[in-house]
């Protein structure tokens, strides 16, 4: 069986546990947190010596690490990597997008607003240029949502629930989600595609 280590409150440990519940695949899921050390100990730098979450441990050992490159290995063969060529590589630059524009504005806001042992660095500078980088990167989204119903196309696909992990929940940083209408629902579609889970969702 899969084994997959991460944070349940998470975005990027969110993607892969979103993305294996759609496929129906199942897996172990073990704890491990940045908040109390736990991605620091010697056992998960041994196994990871990034010290990040989320890890994916295969069934023989071998081990992947970064939550986009997780879900690409995931979804091979699936109804979630695109067989058309170009629109495999629209997967792939919205995969490069949300980890380069999206996830560096959004997910960081929602971190120093969620976790109070990073409330220091939460200055008033910094938060406004978070919140001016996040409403750029979904303003992009918005105008790619407005000419597609997903990502990479006509239907549902990595981008999407990379993307998905972070905007859906973007609300808990400030963000008015009300002033993307395309993304709000898109975020609906996503929702309502088989085998959804919540965020705080992992296997008994």
């Amino acid at each position: 069986m899969l084994t997959l280590y991460g944070m349940t409150d998470s975005g990027n440990c969110y993607k892969p546990r979103l993305l294996l519940a759609k496929l129906g695949v199942p897996f172990r899921h073990v704890e491990v947190s940045t908040v109390d050390g736990g991605t620091k100990t010697a056992d998960y730098l041994a196994k990871n010596p990034n010290g990040k979450v989320p890890l994916l441990e295969l069934e023989d050992g071998r081990l992947l690490a970064e939550s986009n490159a997780i879900l690409l290995h995931l979804a091979e063969g699936t109804r979630f990597l695109p067989a058309d060529a170009y629109e495999r590589a629209l997967a792939y630059q919205w995969l490069f997008f949300e980890q380069y524009s999206h996830e560096p504005q959004i997910a960081v806001r929602r971190s120093l607003v969620k976790y109070p042992h990073l409330a220091a660095f939460a200055t008033e500078k910094r938060m406004a240029a978070l919140m001016d980088g996040g409403n750029k990167a979904l303003g992009v989204m918005e105008q790619r949502l407005g000419q597609a119903p997903f990502f990479a196309g006509e239907t549902v696909s990595v981008a999407d629930i990379a993307l998905y992990a972070y905007t859906h929940d973007a609300g808990t940083a400030g963000f008015e989600l009300a002033r993307f209408p395309f993304v709000l629902a898109w975020l609906s579609r996503v929702a309502a595609d088989a085998g959804h889970v919540e965020i705080g969702w992992k296997p008994a």
